[in-house]
C-alpha cells in the first residue's frame, strides 16, 4: 500500500489529497501534518504499522501549518480561531485557555486573546499577577505577556478587576481592533480569540475586520443553550466563517463517591446541533470540579495535567479542530463530522 494514501485519523481523507509531506524508506516514516499531533505520534506509528502490515513505524512525525489569510496583525499570525458561544455560563472560557494551552502542547506557537472586553478573565487563568502590564515597544506595541507556553493579551491586562467598563458597543469595537492590531504578536500557527458571549457588536467587528480562518462554537447539552449556538453558526456562516466544530461542556457528571455517571444537563444535544449545522463534535467535556478550581487558580487543566484523561479530550479537540482548518486550507471543502479512525491517546 502507498502510505501517501493513508487516511487521515481525523479527517478520513489520504494524505496525498491534503498534501502532506510523507517520506518512507523500510521502517522508517517521516510525515509532515498540517495541524500539530505531537500528542498522538505512538497511536499514529502503531495505526501507520498495521496499514502497511509491517510490525513498527519508526516515526518521525512533524507539523506545518497552512498558509493563513494574511497576517492581521505587527507581527505574522497565520490563523486566527474565534472560540465562541451563543449565551454565556457554559465555560467558552476555559475552553479557550485550554485549547490554546493544548495546540502548544501539540508542538505549534500559539497565542491567546481575551476579546470579552466587559468581562475580561484569561488574565486570572493564565495566573498572571494582577497589576502586571505589558511592555510598550516603539511607544505603539504592546507585548504579549507569556504564561504557560502561550503569550497572551486581555484588557485585564491593562486595567484593575475594580475598573467596570462602562463602554458603549463602538468603544468596545475600537478597543478589540486596537488590542489585536497593536500587539506584537511573535510568530504565531494559531491566535485563539476568547470571545464575548452572544452575537453582538464584538463578534461582527472581529468577523467582518479580520481574516478570522474558522470559529469553534462551545455550548452544553441544554436545549437552551444549543438554541443560542445555532444562532452563533449561524452568525458565523452568514459572513462567510467557516465552523470548525462544536465542543459540549457539562456533558455528564461523575460521582466521585460511586462513579455513577449522571447527565444532569440532559444528553446528545452536543452531537444533535453538530448533525444540524453539519459540522463535527470535537469533543465532550465532563461537568468537574478540578476543571473550573485550574482555571480559577491560573493553572488550567491542560497546563496543570497535561497527560490527564481531561486534558487529553482538550488535546484530541485541538488536534481536530486543527485539522479541520488544514482541510479547509489543503481542498477547499468544509466536511462535516467523520469517524475517528484511531483509538485517542
Amino acid at each position: 500500500m502507498k502510505i501517501e494514501q493513508f487516511p487521515d485519523p481525523y479527517l478520513n481523507v489520504p494524505w496525498e489529497t491534503l498534501g502532506a509531506r510523507v517520506l518512507s524508506s523500510g521502517q522508517q516514516v517521516a510525515v509532515t501534518l498540517g495541524y500539530p499531533a505531537a500528542g498522538m505520534a505512538d497511536d499514529l506509528s502503531a495505526s501507520l504499522a498495521r496499514y502497511l502490515g509491517v510490525e513498527h513505524v519508526d516515526l518521525d512525525l512533524r507539523f506545518r501549518p497552512p498558509e493563513g489569510r494574511g497576517a492581521a496583525a505587527p507581527g505574522r499570525i497565520r490563523h486566527i480561531i474565534a472560540v465562541a458561544s451563543g449565551k454565556g455560563g457554559v465555560g467558552k472560557s476555559t475552553t479557550a485557555v485550554n485549547l490554546a494551552l493544548a495546540l502548544e502542547k501539540e508542538g505549534a506557537r500559539v497565542g491567546l486573546l481575551d476579546a470579552d472586553i466587559y468581562g475580561p478573565s484569561q488574565g486570572m487563568m493564565l495566573g498572571v499577577a494582577e497589576g502586571r502590564r505589558p511592555e510598550v515597544k516603539d511607544e505603539k506595541f504592546f507585548l504579549p505577556i507569556k504564561a504557560h507556553g502561550i503569550q497572551a493579551m486581555s484588557m485585564s491586562f491593562l486595567i484593575t478587576e475594580e475598573t467596570p467598563m462602562v463602554w458603549r458597543g463602538p468603544m468596545v469595537s475600537n478597543a478589540l481592533q486596537q488590542l489585536l492590531g497593536q500587539t506584537l504578536w511573535d510568530d504565531l500557527d494559531y491566535l485563539i480569540v476568547d470571545m464575548p458571549p452572544g452575537t453582538g457588536d464584538i463578534q461582527l467587528t472581529l468577523s467582518q475586520r479580520v481574516p478570522v480562518s474558522g470559529a469553534t462554537i462551545v455550548t452544553t447539552p441544554q436545549d437552551i443553550a444549543l438554541l443560542d449556538a445555532r444562532k452563533g453558526v449561524e452568525m458565523f456562516r452568514k459572513v462567510d466563517i467557516p465552523v470548525l466544530g462544536i465542543i459540549e461542556n457539562m456533558s455528564t457528571f461523575r460521582c466521585p463517591e460511586c462513579g455513577h455517571e449522571s447527565h444532569v444537563f440532559g444528553s446528545g444535544g452536543g452531537e444533535r446541533i453538530a448533525a444540524q449545522c453539519q459540522a463535527p463534535l470535537l469533543g465532550q467535556l465532563p461537568l468537574n470540579m478540578e476543571i473550573r478550581e485550574q482555571a480559577d487558580g491560573g493553572t488550567p487543566t491542560v497546563a496543570r495535567d497535561p497527560d490527564g484523561e481531561i486534558a487529553r479530550v482538550y488535546r484530541h479537540a485541538a488536534r481536530y479542530m486543527a485539522a479541520r482548518l488544514w482541510q479547509l486550507a489543503a481542498t477547499g471543502s468544509d466536511a462535516g463530522a467523520v469517524e475517528i479512525s484511531m483509538t485517542d491517546d
